[in-house]
């Protein structure tokens, strides 16, 4: 291997890092707040990126579809919930919420989907598509049972990410799509190396994006609520912090993160209607890495993640994402034997 075959690869990592990025502080966010390993997260962004291509070829995405039914279920759980606590008077707000709000990005997107939109427009649309999914998914499924345990909760996660990648297959069928690149730049870093500009957008979106999570968590009280509720809920609920609206304010800060890491995507990957499962998988090893906790600990382990993954598919392409789960073992592992164990395991252990 030649410096400027591994700086390329280093360069392909980091792009690859930086999605795994993303969707890792997607995830870790998730998680803290709602203790919801969030596997459909990658299907989101799938969606994102799939929404996108529509737009491109002049088809209506077939997302809105999608949304509007989760929509109708949402509503009709809240509306279910306020009547058997016999609080009828709330359901005009929840009206409000779970039917009007998740619906205008629907009526944006069909819209947009006329001739002559511009492309900025479609990208935000698409964006903006897949946000209420999260939240909406949440409150059907989540919300029920916050209470239950991690490994439920994991399960029923699973359980979430085989429904909607039938529904994706259902709305969008098996074929793939790829859409036209964000940017046509390319940039020359001397001796003739260049990189283009959708690798520099993705970093760079990476980089903007986490600075803005770090202040909107440092400076703001939904920020601030956000990190009270992920250290302990029944001390955040003793304060006035109501964890669902949290756990809510999660959901939606993911799912817009998925739409942006669909459409930053979509340009240099062919997407499929299951394309979003192993983006997740991988972000999720970066949070592993992180121990699902740590912001700083995630961004490290998703770059390294990109970087393994870059090397590996040089080395062997069939291998890499068998190297990349890899990367699981040593780290738990090593989390294992550092962690606290408590005398009652200890005990437990030595009998």
């Amino acid at each position: 291997m030649t410096w400027d075959v591994a700086l390329i690869l280093v360069t392909d990592g980091l792009a690859n890092g930086a999605i795994y990025l993303l969707a890792g502080l997607g995830l870790v966010l998730i998680f803290s707040v709602t203790r919801v390993v969030f596997v459909p997260f990658g299907d989101i962004a799938a969606f994102a990126a799939l929404s996108l291509a529509a737009f491109e070829t002049g088809r209506v995405p077939p997302t809105i579809g999608m949304v509007a039914v989760l929509t109708a279920l949402a509503l009709a759980t809240e509306v279910g919930g306020l009547l058997r606590r016999g609080e009828a008077a709330r359901i005009p707000k929840a009206v409000l919420m779970w039917g009007v709000l998740p619906a205008i990005p629907c009526v944006l997107a069909w819209l947009a989907a006329r001739p002559g939109v511009p492309v900025a427009v479609h990208i935000a649309v698409a964006v903006l598509l897949v946000v209420p999914i999260a939240p909406l998914l949440a409150r059907v499924v989540f919300q029920p049972i916050a209470d239950a345990s991690v490994l439920v909760l994991l399960i029923v996660s699973l359980a979430l990410h085989f429904l909607l990648s039938g529904l994706g297959l259902l709305f969008f069928g098996p074929e793939g799509s790829r859409t036209t690149p964000l940017t046509s730049a390319v940039f020359t870093l001397g001796d003739g190396f260049t990189v283009s500009g959708q690798v520099v957008l993705m970093v760079g979106a990476a980089i903007v994006l986490s600075g803005l999570f770090f202040l909107v968590f440092e400076r703001t009280v939904a920020g601030k609520a956000l990190r009270a509720t992920a250290v302990n809920r029944v001390g955040a609920r003793l304060v006035g912090i109501r964890p669902v609206r949290t756990a809510l304010l999660a959901y939606g800060c993911a799912s817009l993160l998925a739409g942006l890491i669909g459409v930053l995507i979509a340009p240099v990957t062919t997407m499929y209607y299951d394309s979003g499962f192993i983006i997740g998988l991988k972000a999720f090893v970066a949070a592993i890495i992180g121990g699902l906790v740590s912001y700083p600990m995630t961004a490290v382990g998703a770059l390294a993640v990109g970087v393994v993954e870059s090397f590996a598919s040089f080395w062997s392409g069939a291998l890499k994402d068998v190297i990349v789960f890899s990367l699981l073992i040593p780290v738990l592992m090593l989390r294992s034997f550092l962690a606290a164990h408590s005398e009652e395991e200890e005990d437990e252990v030595d009998q």
